[in-house]
């Protein structure tokens, strides 16, 4: 595929968009790839065209985010710290790009996402004024509400379409670690791609999935990470994805 910069990156940010995800297994990825490659960009940073994320999700001490996302609540919240590893940063003591994310979903199912950058994943802990006013301004929960719950590390690929209209991202080599419990699960065949663009223009990829027979399926890698890693936790309305998931995983050692 031909590369694309991160810095033309900029014009397609799709910071206020509308999501679709779908989950296959590795088996499928080069398939998708391959039928995929006239229609799209690749993001290429420092001569890499696959990126590293670790990602540390916060919830209240009850999992208040998670619990409205497990009831189906439309209108919800989640944040996150995310490091972009390999990705030059100044500010961050890492020396990897690292943001402070809340991301609002609305219940016309749009993603609406603010950031700031910051120092490291514990700013919550101790907030500098910056993060302070950043949260009043953007958080239903201030920073004493909320504590560190999930970390999630996974590998992404990028794909911007060639009308700059889209973006796509395949995560893959997925790991949770849940910090109270301690326990750590390993997905790696698992594959979640997801769809982000304004509106509902044309998606080639969309065709390319559907001839494949990959179907879209709402999936939270925060929520299926915690029902995983967390057996006391209400999980009633994850269990058919979890399912779903082992059916696909069987599939692939299959």
């Amino acid at each position: 595929m031909s590369p694309i910069s991160l810095s033309e990156m900029e014009a397609v940010k799709l910071m206020n968009r509308l999501d679709t995800k779908y989950v296959t297994s590795m088996a499928h990825v080069r398939q998708v790839l391959l039928l995929a490659a006239n229609q799209y960009f690749v993001q290429e940073i420092g001569g890499e065209r696959i990126a590293a994320y670790d990602t540390l999700y916060y919830d209240t001490p009850a999992l208040a985010m998670y619990i409205e996302h497990h009831n189906r609540r439309l209108v919800r919240q989640k944040v996150r710290i995310r490091r972009y590893i390999g990705s030059q940063s100044n500010l961050s003591e890492s020396g990897d790009l690292t943001f402070l994310e809340i991301k609002n979903k609305n219940n016309r199912g749009r993603t609406k996402k603010k950031r700031i950058e910051v120092i490291n994943q514990a700013v919550l802990a101790s907030p500098s004024d910056e993060v302070s006013a950043f949260m009043k301004k953007r958080c239903r929960y201030s920073c004493e509400q909320l504590l560190p719950q999930l970390r999630t590390v996974f590998r992404r690929i990028t794909l911007v379409s060639k009308q700059k209209n889209e973006r796509l991202t395949v995560d893959f080599a997925l790991h949770w670690s849940n910090i109270h419990t301690g326990r750590e699960v390993q997905l790696e065949p698992l594959v979640i791609i997801e769809l982000k663009r304004d509106g509902l223009t044309y998606s080639p990829m969309a065709d390319i999935l559907r001839q494949l027979r990959i179907k879209p399926m709402k999936i939270s890698k925060y929520c299926i990470g915690t029902a995983l890693t967390n057996p006391d936790v209400k999980q009633n309305r994850f269990k058919q994805k979890i399912r779903k998931i082992q059916r696909i995983l069987t599939d692939e050692n299959t």
